[in-house]
């Protein structure tokens, strides 16, 4: 991973300490290969592995908190972080982690996206039902590719999640168990894990959830930070002890006040040229009318100035945020995009208006979004 910019931000690190090279690293521990070649990732070998991965957790904010999570927290402190994907948001982070992909390649590239030809937004997480999932994520997962290679495939999320497009499109190819509590979860991931070789993958998106509402810096968030880690060790503790908990996260998060908030329907020049407002609040895609980019990027920068980077879709591939870029997911990138600096958030109370009630947000490059725990017991 690079550090660059006025801001430090986190560039990815693809093909090396990403989610993207979790399976395949996880794939490679299991004797079982879906890559050529070493992997990027070196993990232990073992029998059987449960990925954890927990919403919102970033590696810095665990840092910070590590008397609320004295289980994670101490096996952090003695191995390396990784990086989530740009953006650093949860639909592209767990289809990196399911695809073994990077958001240019498997397309899921933001929060909300343009559907290509339309004037039309994609909500990743809730989905549309005229998108099909497997044309939008047209590559088999890296979760196929392993179950293709006689390794016992299993996911464990809520029941609602079972069949979502989000979940077709990045977690297909395993079989899915419903679990909607802490114990069922510990259960579903104690009985898959029994098999040989055998990755099951377990979610868990409360703490993200309580980032949201209360912020980061809530003691509400703390406590459920305290209750995840006891998630996780009961977890490590029912396990065998051939079988390897590896436990990551999708991205970290900011608190925003509402001083360093911009809304964009306040400051209507800021939507001149502009066709449609994607993305998300701490990244947002601008889809520009034919002929209007180089104004836009203009007065974009002119207003935001050192709060944000306000980049071409070329300049932003020039950079790497995307990993390689498949021609078809090129469309789904912003002509302008607008990566947020410190805490600094751009809302729209017209377009977006349940993101002004959210208190924690993530999407951009700040260390505090990208950095997260890949770490292993």
């Amino acid at each position: 991973m690079t550090l660059g910019g006025p801001v430090s931000f986190v560039e990815p690190d693809y093909r090396h300490r990403s989610l993207g090279d979790v399976v395949p690293a996880v794939a490679a521990a299991l004797g079982q290969p879906i890559e050529d070649g070493p992997p990027a990732l070196v993990l232990p070998d073992a029998a059987a592995y449960v990925v954890f991965l927990i919403d919102g957790l970033g590696a810095r904010l665990l840092e910070r908190h590590a008397d609320y999570a004295p289980y994670l927290s101490d096996l952090l402190a003695a191995q390396q972080p990784g990086t989530a994907g740009v953006p650093s948001t949860t639909a592209t982070s767990l289809t990196s982690l399911g695809t073994g992909l990077s958001p240019g390649a498997h397309g899921l590239v933001g929060f909300t996206s343009r559907v290509p030809g339309t004037n039309d937004l994609l909500n990743a997480l809730a989905w549309d039902r005229d998108v099909d999932p497997l044309a939008w994520q047209p590559h088999p997962t890296a979760f196929a590719r392993l179950r293709a290679r006689g390794v016992s495939m299993t996911v464990v999320n809520k029941r609602e999640f079972a069949g979502s497009g989000l979940t077709r499109a990045a977690h297909r190819g395993a079989e899915y168990v419903g679990a909607d509590k802490v114990g069922e979860r510990i259960a579903a991931a104690l009985l898959a894990s029994s098999d040989r070789p055998a990755l099951t993958y377990l979610y868990d998106g409360d703490l993200d959830w309580t980032g949201h509402r209360y912020g980061v810096h809530s003691h509400q968030w703390l406590q459920q930070l305290s209750m995840i880690d006891a998630e996780a060790e009961q977890l490590r503790e029912a396990l065998p002890p051939d079988v390897r908990l590896m436990v990551v996260a999708d991205h970290g998060m900011v608190d925003s006040p509402l001083d360093r908030r911009v809304d964009v329907d306040e400051h209507l020049e800021l939507r001149d040229g502009v066709a449609l407002l994607g993305g998300e609040a701490r990244f947002r895609h601008l889809y520009c009318r034919r002929g209007a980019v180089d104004d836009v990027a203009a007065t974009w920068r002119a207003f935001l100035g050192d709060r944000a980077d306000v980049l071409t879709r070329q300049e932003a591939i020039a950079r790497g945020w995307f990993g390689p870029v498949d021609a078809g997911v090129l469309p789904r990138l912003g002509d302008v995009m607008v990566a947020c600096h410190d805490d600094t958030a751009v809302m729209s109370s017209t377009d977006f208006a349940y993101e002004a009630t959210l208190v924690g947000l993530h999407g951009s490059l700040t260390a505090d979004e990208m950095m997260i725990p890949l770490i292993v017991d």
